[in-house]
């Protein structure tokens, strides 16, 4: 098993998020004990472990939902630890959330423009005919409200709005939770997409096959920290690893 560290002579603007020593919880209660984590650009991360580990908890002390108590998180080299979450946003890591958090009572056209940030110009940008592209059954119900989706329709309309605001780094916590498989496939097959198109994702899910194909690297998290980093290779070939820290 081996903790992550900053690969030796890695150029400073490859790295995207770095994340170190971080401590952080909820009121007097830890959570996360010296977290480290790294996503570099162009790369898919995922963060693994059993519930109740700390993977949601580290993404809410990224996007500045949490404090973090000690250590450091750094964005293109700069510190943004307990900066507010609408700061965080807009220096490029876009959220879609647990529970996809989705406007109910605003349309789908309205949820995706509520957001929007034109950070640059060109090809690509994100803006509403490339993201009903990515999701055509968006552009079928842009004039329903957000409650009178599906739960697929809602995680679509999630990861449409936060593309909305045209992030560098894309997060997703729990990707597919609660999806049918069908609906799971999709979602799978869009990351796959903005991953080939450039895209940076740090994912959260339970499923571990599609992680495997969609990730570069991956972090498995116990009790507040990083017990195993390693590459999709590296993953299926240590059932050991799979069986102490991901097994139901």
């Amino acid at each position: 098993m081996t903790a992550p560290t900053a690969p030796p002579g890695e150029p400073a603007d490859d790295c995207l998020l770095a994340v170190d020593n971080l401590v952080s919880g909820y009121g007097a209660s830890q959570v996360l004990n010296r977290m480290s984590l790294r996503v570099r650009r162009g790369e898919c991360v995922s963060l693994l472990g059993r519930n109740g580990m700390g993977k949601s908890t580290t993404i809410k002390a990224i996007m500045g939902l949490l404090p973090a108590w000690q250590g450091s998180i750094r964005w293109r080299g700069a510190a943004i630890e307990n900066r507010p979450p609408h700061r965080v946003a807009k220096a490029g890591i876009g959220l879609v959330p647990e529970g996809r958090q989705i406007f109910p009572n605003l349309s789908v056209r309205e949820n995706l423009v509520a957001t929007a940030v034109a950070r640059q110009a060109g090809a690509g940008t994100w803006t509403l005919e490339r993201v009903y592209g990515l999701f055509p059954r968006l552009r079928e119900r842009a004039s329903n409200f957000g409650n009178q989706l599906s739960g697929g329709e809602q995680q679509m309309l999630a990861i449409g709005r936060a593309l909305m605001t045209n992030p560098t780094l894309l997060i997703l916590d729990e990707a597919t939770e609660g999806l049918s498989p069908l609906i799971r496939q999709e979602i799978w097959a869009a990351l796959e997409k903005l991953r080939d198109d450039g895209v940076s994702i740090l994912v959260i899910d339970k499923n571990i096959r599609p992680i495997l194909g969609l990730c570069d690297r991956h972090f498995i998290v116990a009790k507040g920290q990083v017990v195993w980093s390693g590459d999709s290779e590296a993953l299926r070939s240590s059932p050991e690893v799979r069986d102490m820290y991901l097994s139901a």
